[in-house]
């Protein structure tokens, strides 16, 4: 019986290994109990290591304020411009001409906050207004790639595909600003 006890314990704890071993300590900024989709989740594992949490400021949803290589989302937060989602966008990332000058590193940064913000509104339920900026950066970083000789080559990533993401999410946005947007997308140079 105790040798029978034994053997079941020790079959449960060797099952159970592989999950101890790959599991993660949650994100700083998931912090709600709503399931992520999956494409958010993979987002969420490869910008983990790059994001730090100041849990002493709040954002979005009560999302702790995240900051990736210097950049806070509180300094580049669109609610907080008083300008629509897309005009912010526009404003504040603009790229440098030519735009393969520009620093794509700091882009990305960008890009990092909005994606952990997004991930942490998503586990809470909150607005996703944020999607308008942070598909336009994702779109802006595509174009840098592109104008920098390296191209993404995942369909979700490239330019033609984000502009039209950032469109989409935008219907009540002002149609000169959407027709800003068409027209960078053809500047890749």
């Amino acid at each position: 019986m105790k040798l029978a006890s034994v053997l079941a314990l020790s079959a449960g704890v060797a099952s159970a290994s592989p999950l101890l071993l790959t599991r993660q300590s949650p994100a700083c900024f998931v912090i709600g109990p709503e399931v992520l989709p999956q494409e958010v989740t993979n987002v969420v594992s490869d910008i983990r290591d790059r994001i730090t949490c100041n849990p002493f400021r709040r954002t979005l949803s009560n999302v702790p304020d995240v900051s990736a290589g210097g950049i806070s989302f509180s300094s580049i937060n669109f609610a907080t411009s008083g300008q629509t989602p897309l005009a912010f966008a526009l404003d504040r990332f603009a790229t440098r001409t030519p735009l393969a000058s520009t620093d794509l590193a700091t882009f990305q940064r960008q890009l990092d906050v909005y994606l952990a913000t997004e991930a942490g509104i998503r586990s809470v339920g909150g607005n996703l207004a944020i999607k308008v900026p942070k598909f336009y950066l994702q779109f802006q970083v595509s174009r840098i790639q592109t104008a920098q000789g390296n191209p993404p080559t995942a369909p979700g990533l490239q330019v033609d595909h984000l502009r039209d993401k950032v469109l989409k999410n935008a219907p009540r946005e002002a149609q000169a600003l959407k027709d800003m947007v068409i027209a960078q997308a053809r500047q890749l140079s």
